[in-house]
């Protein structure tokens, strides 16, 4: 039997590190991790894949067999997670290098070929990788370069050492967000970053034309609230990794942030600290009862908070910017964390509601009706685990299990270290319902007969244990790879990982699974789906080097548990 195990705390530094590789053990409990530490350009040994102790254990133990010493850049480590970076650790694969850690799998060269095939250039100069490059489809918009899937392929880029081509991406999206957004008559807020964009190519005239999509081109005209959030965490992952500063410290980014968050921030009716969206706006970009506050949105909201509060100057507008994104993260923090976690405790809770309760005493403050609780949940949930539930408006709990929004609350510490531990109970104790044969359910339960009709409008794409309706969708992934190892998991990423190399290159790559267990390439799956492919490298490169968590991932901010206050328009 395993070990407990303990969850990753990034708090252990690079010094005692240095000190437990190169001399005796040290107790790490004499360590003072809160103390900013300078930290001397070194060479440090990586390790074979890891085992299923937990990753402190790992990086404190300096055993297994070393591999060719990389050297590391002078950084500071003066909190955690939140200050650590890899710009030098750079893990990397097939093509440009060998993995040392990890046996070569073949899938990796034929990746990294791929990956590089479906890089976009403007002016000869790499701004982003198309969705897919499937020779036996029409390309649609699938040969554009979409915010959101490029993300993974950002990452696999910054750990691989290839800056070059993000720092343009983050440019040439900077610029498309100036520019006026218009649908049929009505202009959409200065803030919107494009859903995707194309690059044109005029060999007579040797011009190149870039041309962008915020949602008028889109299925159902929906324009992206996830394009912006992503943005942001990009650029901090930018900055994280390659420790360059300048590119965030810029006028127009620091005011494209402000843009951002100004859409989002904005006082109106709403008597939440969530963000109110409408369906398809995220990578659920179709009709599928998402309406409302989407787990997936929330979490890349607060992700996006507290990066832009990582990167945005504390002068002029930004020292406003600065007070706003505090009151709202704390807010936000406390809503999700008490309104829409669901565990056993909880489930029974809302099971014994009672109904129209008014004032502040309530104790069914949504006043949810207790028969509204889909049957499978009662089953699905086990006595130990929880995750956070799709959506929470007036009269309504979407039960649903969303894995982006889940993966992301762990690595934006938006999940607790006890609610991160559950939500990794919950995915061992149900691995066939949400992981199958082929990782990863998007969504679950699947929705069926006249609930699909009602709720997805007969969407014959999103049919059943198909594509957002429960698909499975390998690019997931590298999301599950960063929350394993955040919480001190790796085996289940391993796990999954084993899972996705015995097909995913031999199916081509496909953009997603049917079928309760994902054992079929999905009926309208584009093959050679880019963030398909960089997903699994992502996930490769971070199993292998563990520091690449610190682009993504954020440690909790201890100033998000924000006191309880009586609500001041009762009193009036």
């Amino acid at each position: 039997m395993n070990s407990p195990q303990r969850p990753l705390t990034l708090e252990t530094s690079w010094e005692s590190l240095r000190r437990t590789i190169d001399s005796n053990p040290v107790d790490n409990g004499s360590i003072d991790f809160e103390r900013p530490m300078e930290v001397r350009p070194r060479q440090i040994e990586n390790h074979h894949s890891l085992d299923e102790r937990s990753l402190n254990d790992i990086i404190s133990s300096g055993l297994s067999s070393p591999r060719p010493p990389r050297q590391l850049e002078t950084v500071k480590s003066s909190e955690c997670l939140e200050a650590l970076l890899s710009p030098s650790i750079r893990s990397s694969a097939g093509t440009p290098r060998e993995y040392h850690a990890f046996e070569p799998h073949p899938m990796i060269a034929d990746a990294w070929e791929t990956l590089r095939k479906s890089m976009v250039f403007f002016r000869s100069k790499p701004v982003g990788t198309i969705a897919a490059l499937d020779p036996t489809e029409d390309s649609l918009n699938y040969n554009q370069v979409f915010v959101r899937d490029f993300v993974p392929s950002a990452l696999a880029f910054l750990m691989n050492g290839e800056p070059e081509i993000v720092k343009n991406f983050l440019l040439k999206t900077l610029r498309l967000q100036s520019i006026e957004k218009r649908i049929d008559c009505f202009t959409l807020g200065e803030g919107v970053m494009p859903a995707s964009f194309k690059v044109l190519h005029d060999p007579a005239r040797k011009t190149d034309t870039m041309i962008a999509d915020f949602g008028e081109s889109a299925i159902g005209r929906v324009a992206p609230v996830d394009s912006g959030f992503w943005w942001i965490i990009l650029l901090r992952a930018y900055t994280k990794s390659t420790g360059d500063h300048s590119l965030a410290d810029m006028p127009d980014c620091q005011r494209g942030m402000r843009l951002i968050l100004t859409l989002c921030l904005a006082d109106g009716f709403d008597t939440f600290p969530t963000l109110l969206c409408a369906d398809g706006c995220c990578m659920v970009d179709r009709r599928m009862g998402i309406y409302g506050y989407p787990i997936e949105i929330q979490s890349l909201f607060l992700m996006a908070l507290r990066s832009a509060k990582s990167l945005i100057k504390a002068e002029g507008e930004g020292k406003e910017f600065l007070e706003r994104i505090d009151k709202r993260l704390h807010a936000l923090s406390f809503h999700m964390r008490e309104y829409f976690w669901l565990d056993h405790q909880q489930l029974n809770n809302i099971y014994r509601f009672k109904t129209e309760e008014y004032s502040h005493t309530a104790v069914n403050k949504f006043n949810v009706i207790p028969d509204s609780i889909p049957d499978w949940i009662f089953d699905f949930l086990p006595l130990k685990g929880g995750f956070f539930i799709g959506n929470v408006s007036p009269a309504r709990m979407d039960f649903r299990w969303f894995a982006i929004g889940n993966f992301m609350a762990i690595l934006a510490s938006l999940a607790t270290s006890e609610q991160a531990a559950a939500i990794m109970d919950l995915l061992e104790a149900r691995w066939p319902e949400l992981v199958g044969d082929m990782p990863l359910k998007v969504s679950y339960p699947a929705m069926e007969g006249h609930e699909w009709r009602v709720v997805t409008g007969c969407d014959p794409k999103n049919t059943r244990w198909s594509y957002h309706n429960a698909g499975s969708w390998p690019v997931i992934l590298w999301m599950l790879t960063a929350a394993c190892i955040k919480t001190g998991r790796p085996q289940i990423a391993r796990r999954a990982i084993e899972q996705v190399e015995t097909r995913l290159a031999k199916d081509g790559w496909p953009e997603y699974y049917d079928g309760k267990l994902g054992r079929y390439v999905g009926k309208q799956a584009r093959k050679f789906q880019t963030w398909s492919i960089a997903g699994y490298l992502v996930a490769k490169m971070m199993l292998e080097d563990p520091s690449h968590l610190g682009m993504i991932g954020l440690e909790e901010d201890k100033k998000m548990k924000p006191s309880l206050t009586r609500s001041a328009s009762w009193t009036a």
